[in-house]
């Protein structure tokens, strides 16, 4: 497995693949590998020749400087994963090439409106103007390449997906089923900062959306169903809602058809998302 940290050597590299015949796969990642991200290199692994991985910790995306410093940080323990998983190039650029202003705010930032004002973007402001902005930036600097993220961060694919179309990006963005843990908990990066005892509060998250999606009813009622479970669970909600999944505008009672339903909220001070398909019933 090649390892590269130069913008510089990374542009080149993916560029010989190219030039070579070889069609390049992307995994963005900030690190911290689970099962999930063992998915996405697999899922790249069969759909491309070659497989390149970031890992960055993107503080652009990053509100809050305490949940900055938590981020969990294991290199030696990623390089292994990625080993494994048959990773031809592992990218581990520095903050300095990346973003060389910082901490000073950068002067050019993409902003995806609509889609990433709302949600995510609502509780979190500037989020995804961060993701945007990184992902943008791995895309140019990869250049053509078909590039992997996994679904459990549903709004974020629609954000990359709405820059790419926007932008022009010669990039096929490839959505990946959500993994989850044998007790449903949808796999995240920030699930070993969870007790014992917040894990099972954060299985809410999972449950409300199991009852929703075995669940035909209307959008208003499936909404109440979801909070319901959430509260009960000790969830403090953040969201809870039913919404078309390219515009992610909610859904009317007065629509039917699949839906996404979303939830977010804090176990232990930890904000954890997940989301899944939904038939509405409307009328």
């Amino acid at each position: 497995m090649l390892e590269l940290s130069e913008l510089a050597a990374w542009r080149a590299y993916a560029n010989t693949e190219r030039e070579d015949g070889r069609l390049v796969g992307l995994v963005p990642t900030m690190g911290a590998l689970h099962d999930g991200h063992v998915s996405l290199f697999r899922a790249a692994k069969a759909a491309s020749d070659v497989v390149l991985a970031t890992i960055f910790v993107n503080p652009r995306q990053f509100g809050d400087p305490e949940d900055l410093a938590n981020y969990p940080r294991t290199p030696e323990a990623d390089r292994a994963v990625a080993l494994e998983c048959g990773v031809d190039c592992l990218i581990t650029p520095t903050l300095a090439e990346m973003w060389p202003d910082y901490p000073r705010c950068t002067p050019t930032t993409v902003s995806v409106r609509g889609l990433g004002d709302v949600f995510e973007g609502a509780d979190r402001p500037g989020h995804f103007d961060g993701v945007a902005s990184v992902v943008a930036k791995l895309f140019a600097v990869t250049g053509p390449c078909r590039a992997f993220f996994g679904e459990k961060d549903f709004q974020q694919l629609a954000v990359i997906r709405q820059m790419v179309r926007d932008l022009g990006f010669d990039v096929e963005v490839v959505g990946c089923p959500i993994v989850r843990d044998p007790d449903g908990l949808a796999q995240s990066s920030r699930n070993v900062r969870l007790s014992a005892e917040g894990r099972r509060r954060a299985l809410g998250l999972s449950r409300a959306l199991n009852y929703v999606v075995a669940t035909s009813a209307r959008a208003s009622s499936l909404r109440a169903t979801m909070r319901t479970i959430l509260d009960d669970a000790g969830v403090d909600i953040a969201y809870a809602d039913v919404v078309d999944p390219l515009t992610l505008a909610p859904t009317g009672d007065d629509e039917q058809g699949e839906r996404r339903a979303l939830v977010a909220g804090y176990v232990e001070g930890v904000r954890l998302i997940d989301n899944g398909r939904v038939h509405v019933v409307g009328g």
